[in-house]
């Protein structure tokens, strides 16, 4: 498949308008280090790793192993084995001396105490005499880090800066650094004082400490340059991407592949990221950021509450601070308070990446704040809705992309919930990823139970799985938010099935709120590009509602079924591994060998033998039409799940084998809405000592649902309902109704697919032992016939079982009238006038009724735990 690319969060910038000549590189650095004004900040180290060289091999795994211990202080450091020294591309001549980059200005004695902008405005900041213009500048960057960079100053931000070589970049940053701290003053006092000629230079300590005294207690302006959000496509990674271009390929190979080069992390197997199909800059794509002393990067999270991982190429140490992710509303509400007017002015401030906070202010607000000194070869790994902030103690180059771990999900479901509330336009499809990952849990888990292959990435998915696996929760608890949104739309629109393409080459969300709808939308007719997420499927305003509709990639049954697949059941991890195949197929994508191994484990070849059709959302649907050639109907046939046989005589009969956990799909006349066709679910359940239940369902309208003993009733019900509401339609008027159906002119069996010749050989196959000894024993005798007077004789005879069929789990039941009265008689006597009086009402609603099916299942309950 093509690959798209998604524009970069900061686009490239022009070189069409001037440098500022009041710009950091045409000024003296008048501003000096005073050390008794320090303001370190007086917190705690946030932990370091020391990984094996073994250990080193698995980056996933290893990040999961310290999770527990780190996790809690929302930042740690990862120290490589010594024999980690990959080598630095950025480094080559070529690079170092021609290859330019952009910047943008930092006024870091603005980053906590400023005025709101609105106030600013009535008068200009007192600016130093300037001089020496540059001639050329780059326009203001549109990344996160600069969109509150306007020429009207409407907002504060970072503007843009002048062009730099690496290796002017870095003779001005020592110039800055060696100027700030007076390194000649500090070096010929200490040569005078132990008469020794080694050059001073300022401690960590020392920079930390005059960093925050900028931040909390200002005095000059303090303006330098950062290389930040660098796109490695553009200037190139620091890691080897490509071991032909080295000196020395063998020993490089090693640096290309592994997991901890930053171009490989996001799509390492077991990173969710790795369903992301896009390039998306600055996620997916590893950015740079060449930093010098003081320039910062200021409080925030990770886009989607991702995982972060930054490493230090080279250059001085890079000074970090973290909160764990279950305090960031803490940090949040201390920033609000102790800059309450630049929040009034702009609510979604830690959104620009332009505000910092002392520690020590959060520290006093009861806010766990820890630190990270970053070195030259070390790594700095973030986690799910940490708050992290720091700045660059000199000259230095880092690295960092995003991952996403499976543990993931759940914060990455409360990220887009949280953006949806603040109207925050997303940078990926969490719906898209999550159903991703779980389709490929629930293939590993089908190869691993099917097909005995226990390779290292089924291993790997299968321990995300089972009832309590942490994919298993996070798909649930996607589905238990989409189901009570569906439930609260009380039918209010048509829903239907959503397009397999909907949102495959252009992005959907939500009009209002921006909400992805990979899984859900509501649109109307009247405005075909207008899409809503179901929360506000009440914008959706229509002069006809007939129009509204809500469209759902999933039903909310399937969805149950993929959280059943998860958990470990393997009749739904079949029938979803079954379907995702069908879909391929119909996409012409299905290779042979997957093709062969599915039609192995149902046992029957399910390539179409027939007249097949491949439909809108690209499964393959068999046409029932085909099992008898002097009857052709519009009857379509969609399997979803095979189910499994069950022993016993009301399971089956002489037309059919009913399994249990059927399940299958097929249009028909809407019985609210007569002038459409809509989907129909039919399903085998389970109905305790009556055997086979059967159940027909409206899928747009789930609450509408018809369960009876047999197929045939349950079909006739629907049609009686129908008859019902186009008569009514009828007497009010309207007009293009079809016709009413007449009775028996819908065959309850082939509606659910049962007399559907690829349905039929799947189903058969589930039973080699042929224990539905009624169903093969009249196929015998229908074969034997059939030889003998002929397929005229035969088809008649089919006729009439197929209509006798619905009848026969009745008969077989009534059998047993006279045994029923005893045993209820005698239960009856038993019980006061209030219990059979509740009773009776249970009775008298019917099979349709929920009490009736809770007493089934109590019952049934109960004659099982007495024979254990």
């Amino acid at each position: 498949m093509k690959m798209k690319d998604y524009p970069s969060r900061n686009a490239h910038k022009n070189d069409e308008s001037h440098e500022s000549p009041g710009s950091p590189r045409h000024r003296k650095v008048l501003a000096r280090w005073d050390p008794n004004e320090a303001c370190r900040p007086d917190i705690d180290d946030a932990p370091v790793f020391y990984p094996t060289e073994e250990e080193f091999q698995d980056t996933l795994g290893y990040i999961a192993s310290i999770r527990p211990k780190a996790e809690a202080y929302g930042i740690c450091k990862i120290v490589p084995p010594p024999s980690w020294k990959p080598p630095c591309p950025l480094k080559e001549k070529e690079v170092w001396e021609r290859s330019k980059f952009s910047t943008r200005i930092q006024h870091v004695d603005l980053l906590q105490n400023r005025e709101p902008m609105r106030k600013k405005s009535q008068r200009k900041r007192k600016r130093r005499r300037q001089f020496n213009t540059r001639p050329r500048r780059r326009a203001r960057s549109e990344s996160s880090e600069a969109n509150a960079a306007g020429e009207n100053e409407e907002k504060f931000g970072f503007k843009s800066g002048s062009d730099f070589t690496l290796d002017e970049f870095e003779r001005y940053a020592e110039e800055f650094k060696e100027s700030y701290f007076r390194v000649k003053e500090r070096t010929q006092e200490s040569s005078a004082e132990i008469g020794q000629d080694s050059k001073w230079r300022p401690t960590i300590n020392d920079i930390e400490g005059e960093y925050w005294r900028i931040i909390e207690q200002p005095t000059d302006e303090v303006e330098v340059y950062y290389g930040a959000d660098l796109e490695t496509g553009t200037l190139g990674s620091g890691f080897p991407k490509d071991s032909l271009i080295m000196e020395d390929e063998a020993k490089i190979c090693k640096y290309v592949t592994s997991g901890w080069n930053l171009n490989n992390l996001p799509r390492l197997p077991g990173s969710v990221l790795g369903f992301e199909e896009c390039n998306i800059s600055g996620v997916v794509v590893p950015w740079l950021y060449i930093g010098m002393c003081f320039s910062s990067f200021c409080w925030h999270v990770e886009d989607h509450h991702l995982y972060s991982l930054n490493y230090h190429h080279w250059g001085d140490p890079k000074m970090w601070y973290g909160v764990p992710g279950n305090q960031a509303s803490s940090l949040e509400q201390a920033m609000k308070k102790h800059l309450s007017d630049l929040f009034e002015e702009q609510p979604d401030l830690l959104n620009e990446l332009v505000t910092q906070l002392s520690p020590s202010v959060l520290k006093s607000e009861g806010v766990p704040v820890y630190r990270v000194v970053q070195n030259s070869g070390e790594f700095v790994l973030t986690f799910p809705r940490a708050y992290h902030a720091g700045f660059n103690c000199g000259f230095n180059c880092a690295e960092a992309v995003n991952v996403a771990p499976v543990d993931w999900l759940q914060h990455g479901q409360n990220a887009v919930e949280l953006y949806s509330t603040q109207l925050h336009k997303t940078s990926i499809s969490h719906d898209k990823l999550l159903l991703a990952a779980a389709k490929e849990a629930v293939q590993a888990l089908w190869e691993i139970s099917a097909l005995k292959k226990e390779n290292p990435d089924n291993l790997r998915w299968k321990s995300f799985c089972g009832k309590d696996g942490m994919l298993t929760r996070a798909i649930k608890m996607r589905v238990d938010v989409e189901e009570k949104r569906i439930e609260r739309l009380q039918g209010a629109a048509r829903i239907q099935k959503m397009e397999k393409d909907f949102d495959e080459n252009t992005e959907r969300e939500c009009i209002s709120c921006f909400y992805d709808l990979h899984l859900s939308a509501a649109c109307c007719n009247c405005s075909p590009d207008r899409y809503t997420c179901l929360k506000h499927a009440n914008l959706v305003t229509c002069c006809d509602p007939e129009n509204r509709q809500v469209l759902l990639r999933h039903t909310i049954d399937e969805l149950k079924t993929l959280v059943e697949a998860l958990e470990g059941s393997m009749f739904p991890q079949r029938a979803w591994v079954s379907n995702d195949h069908r879909g391929r197929l119909g996409q012409k994508n299905l290779s042979d060998s997957i093709l062969a191994a599915h039609n192995k484990l149902f046992g029957a070849d399910l390539s179409p033998p027939m007249k097949s059709e491949y439909v809108e959302d690209s499964t393959y649907k068999v046409s029932s039409a085909d099992s008898d050639p002097e009857q052709r109907t519009n009857v379509c046939v969609e399997l979803i799940t095979l189910g499994s046989v069950v022993n016993g005589k009301l399971w089956s009969n002489k037309a059919a084998i009913f399994p249990l956990g059927y399940k299958s799909r097929v249009m028909f006349y809407n019985i609210c809405n007569p002038l459409v066709k809509s989907r129909y679910t039919s399903e085998v359940m389970a109905g305790g000592l009556l055997g086979p239940l059967f159940k027909v369902t409206l899928e747009e309208l789930p609450q509408v649902s018809f369960v009876h003993m047999s197929a045939e009733e349950c079909w006739s019900s629907v049609c009686k309902r129908l008859n019902q509401e186009i008569q009514t339609q009828r007497s009010l008027g309207k007009e293009g109704l079809p016709p009413v159906q007449p009775p028996g002119s819908i065959n309850g069996l082939e509606m659910f697919g049962f007399n559907t010749p690829s349905i039929i050989q799947a189903i058969e196959a589930l039973d080699p032992h042929h224990k539905s000894a009624e169903y093969w024993g009249s196929k015998a005798l229908s074969n034997k016939s059939s030889s003998s007077t002929g397929d005229s004789l035969a088809a008649e005879k089919n006729s009439l079982e197929t209509r006798s069929a619905g009848g026969e789990i009745a008969d077989s039941f009534e059998a047993t009238t006279e045994e029923t009265r005893s045993v209820f008689g005698r239960l009856l006597r038993k019980a006061n006038r209030e219990e059979m009086e509740t009773l009776h009402r249970i009775l008298c609603r019917g099979s349709t009724s929920s009490l009736w099916r809770v007493a089934i299942e109590t019952l049934t309950e109960e004659i099982q735990r007495n024979s254990e």
